[in-house]
């Protein structure tokens, strides 16, 4: 089996400040580190280090080929990676002490990837394998209802929210992945509880709180605690949580393992600073004493 990512690829700048800054406020950042990043290669690095296969799709400008590389050297398939004029994604990450942060991105060439592209990975892809996307490329609901057509378990991370985006993939999704904020957001604009949703599986993070995993064809809803750990940055947490559900059920594990390990693994990664260079691999995570 594999993963087929439509994701997007940033190179991240995490700048260390004493405080997230407000509003009119300048300040000196304590140090400065450049990560390989975006929504979509931390989910591919995450899935990876899980154990899965995992084919990355998605674009770079000519400035991004040193992610291109970094990907295949954490086991990311890039052969479905082109690249186009424009610049490479990029994000400006703001941390203060406590692991709190701030994120401003610019989406360059993740959102010009071209749709002959898309179509010319997943018709490789087999029954039974997984499509995931995100909100930080072009190309999602075309994608998402090739993968529904090709018999492939759809996923999506709702993220970054917008509820446009979310309506439009919903009808051809197996498995939905949004936090609290999102899905608030997300009933707020389509009158629908997450455990009324037309999607078989909804997952909920709830920060410090923990996960809840939504049976929608059952109706069962369970809570998975959160496990506890002093965070020293929470950037690419979420994504981390994600790729290794995907990566466990990939593999065959029932969602109450996927999920389970998937908290260990989140876990893991807000005591690190940093993002896709930095998510545990599988022995990390099983080695690990936490929850």
């Amino acid at each position: 089996m594999a993963i087929w990512n439509l994701g997007s690829i940033n190179a991240d700048l995490v700048y260390s400040l004493p405080h997230l800054p407000v509003a009119g406020e300048t300040l000196a950042a304590e140090e400065m580190d450049r990560f390989l990043g975006g929504k979509g290669a931390n989910m591919s690095v995450a899935a990876a280090r899980a154990g899965a296969h995992v084919a990355h799709i998605g674009a770079v400008g000519p400035d991004g080929r040193w992610t291109v590389r970094r990907l295949m050297e954490y086991g990311v398939d890039t052969r479905h990676i082109v690249e186009l004029p424009e610049p490479t994604g990029h994000a400006l990450i703001f941390v203060e002490p406590g692991g709190e942060n701030q994120i401003v991105i610019l989406p360059g060439a993740n959102r010009a990837i071209p749709e002959t592209a898309i179509q010319a990975a997943l018709v490789v892809a087999g029954a039974g394998d997984t499509l995931l996307i995100q909100n930080e490329t072009n190309g999602q609901a075309m994608a998402a209802r090739i993968g529904r057509d090709l018999g492939l378990r759809v996923a999506y991370a709702a993220a970054p929210f917008d509820a446009r985006a979310v309506q439009a993939v919903l009808p051809f999704l197996d498995l939905l992945i949004l936090n609290e904020v999102e899905a608030q957001q997300l009933q707020q604009a389509s009158g629908q509880a997450p455990e009324t949703l037309p999607v078989r599986d909804v997952i909920v993070t709830l920060g410090a709180r923990g996960a809840r995993h939504i049976d929608t064809g059952s109706g069962e809803i369970r809570d998975y605690p959160a496990v506890p750990v002093t965070p020293v940055d929470t950037t690419g947490a979420g994504d981390t949580f994600t790729g290794y559900v995907l990566a466990g059920l990939d593999r065959g594990m029932a969602m109450p393992q996927a999920i389970a390990q998937a908290m260990r693994a989140a876990a893991i990664m807000v005591t690190r600073r940093g993002t896709a260079d930095v998510i545990p691999d599988l022995r990390d995570v099983q080695a690990s004493r936490l929850g």
